[in-house]
């Protein structure tokens, strides 16, 4: 066969990726004219989706709130290096991106950039099993400590680059779709996770080291698979240095909003661990397992994720201004419960838990299709690298303001937190609509 014939196989290949993923992105039914992806896109979406759905297992199962937490005290770790897990990963998962957004725009083929970032995170989760199965006490957490440091930051160099490829391999219209899917089938597999641990089987050392070294080999099998997208050549600037951020929040009023938008909301993800709280100082003991927390986010994301993300392909500013006013009413839901002494009841936090966490979803979803929608092609990861150097100096400040807050008592942390997703909420309504924008 000649070099010029085309592979009848191949051609089939490429038709069911592309019927695929018209499917999952509900592109229609391919009448004339009508917007659906070619056997490329088809391909790419399939393999994002792959890629980000190892990622995000990975995730669930090496949750450093949760899991990394019991297993330092499981060894034995002190509890000042327990309590610097969730600092560690969120500061060094967001303050790199100034850095790696400079490299990335030097690059002609950016998923170098990600899957470079998955392979770290994977040996990083290898490194952690291996610590915890021959190291105990002192040594084993600040090792550990150590290890997530360098997951945090090439999970920075993954985040940094995401939304870039993203924008260069799928279409607009079905980018939701993809991260959406992705949550969701992710979630499928942490939710079994969480029900083992749940039910004691999971309660040993040794499972739970096992799960990490999973998570490990997912991350690299996510990496390999992450290198086949056939991403278009960009124009790499030798010359890119640091992205002019002061020049992005001085001249963008949208990129402005979005970010203040986006902050309110981080409270989505940081008052849980107050209903915890609140939940135990009302006696209500179930919280106090592993595998309730992981269970409550896994199936709020299985159940969701993808619906946000398809909601946020017709319009993510109206996602973010309803996860906002969900997150504030079962907040505010959770202060009203523990006035009236129900909040130590077994189904009360459980189940606002529950809500929170579809809030928490839809945010995600939201504030990430939205980003990349409204972000110029050519300064994608700079709009990325500012927003999320934003977050994480508004999260410390935030956690500030919640700490303060919850020195008075749990409720009152839970109440500062429901007007701060309500003022978000009400803000993203004032957010340009990127969709309509692409139409006209």
């Amino acid at each position: 066969m000649s070099t010029t014939e085309t592979d009848p196989q191949t051609t089939d290949h490429d038709g069911m990726a592309a019927r695929l993923f018209t499917k999952i992105a509900g592109a229609g039914d391919g009448g004339a004219g009508e917007d659906r992806p070619d056997a490329q896109e088809g391909r790419n979406g399939l393999r994002f989706i792959g890629s980000l759905s190892l990622s995000k297992i990975s995730d669930g199962l090496i949750d450093p709130k949760l899991v990394l937490s019991w297993l330092m005290t499981a060894l034995g770790a002190p509890g000042y290096l327990a309590s610097a897990l969730v600092p560690i990963r969120e500061a060094g998962a967001l303050l790199p991106q100034v850095g790696y957004a400079a490299i990335l725009n030097r690059m002609s083929h950016r998923k170098w950039m990600w899957a470079t970032g998955a392979a770290g995170q994977g040996v990083s989760a290898l490194g952690i099993a291996a610590t915890a199965l021959f190291l105990e006490g002192f040594w084993a957490g600040l090792i550990i400590c150590a290890l997530l440091a360098i997951l945090a930051v090439s999970r920075a160099a993954c985040s940094v680059s995401t939304k870039d490829v993203l924008g260069r391999t799928v279409e607009q219209t079905r980018r939701g779709a993809v991260t959406g899917l992705a949550g969701s089938a992710a979630s499928a597999v942490v939710i079994i996770f969480a029900l083992l641990l749940m039910s004691g089987m999971l309660q040993e050392r040794t499972p739970v080291i096992i799960a990490i070294a999973i998570a490990g080999i997912l991350w690299l099998l996510a990496s390999l698979n992450f290198t086949t997208l056939e991403e278009p050549e960009a124009e790499g600037d030798e010359d890119a240095g640091l992205p002019p951020i002061r020049q992005y929040l001085t001249e963008d009023k949208a990129l402005r909003r979005f970010i203040l938008v986006r902050g309110l909301l981080v409270s989505t993800a940081l008052a849980p661990p107050w209903l915890v709280v609140l939940a135990q100082d009302n006696g209500d003991a179930v919280l106090q397992q592993l595998g309730i927390l992981v269970l409550a986010s896994a199936a709020a994301s299985f159940l969701s994720s993808f619906v946000w993300g398809r909601m946020s392909d017709v319009s993510s500013r109206r996602v973010l201004a309803l996860a906002g006013g969900l997150a504030a009413l079962c907040l505010v839901a959770m202060v009203v419960f523990a006035l009236m002494g129900m909040a130590g009841q077994g189904w009360v936090a459980p189940g606002v838990l529950f809500v929170l966490m579809l809030a928490y979803h839809g945010v995600r979803q939201g504030r990430s299709t939205y980003l990349v929608d409204m972000s110029p092609e050519d300064h994608r990861a700079g709009y990325a690298a500012t927003a999320n150097l934003s977050i994480g100096l508004i999260l410390l400040a935030t956690g500030i303001f919640g700490g303060g807050l919850g020195s008075i008592a749990a409720e009152w942390a839970i109440a500062g937190f429901a007007v701060m997703a309500a003022a978000g909420g009400a803000l993203a309504l004032t957010l340009r609509d990127e969709k309509d924008d692409a139409e006209g």
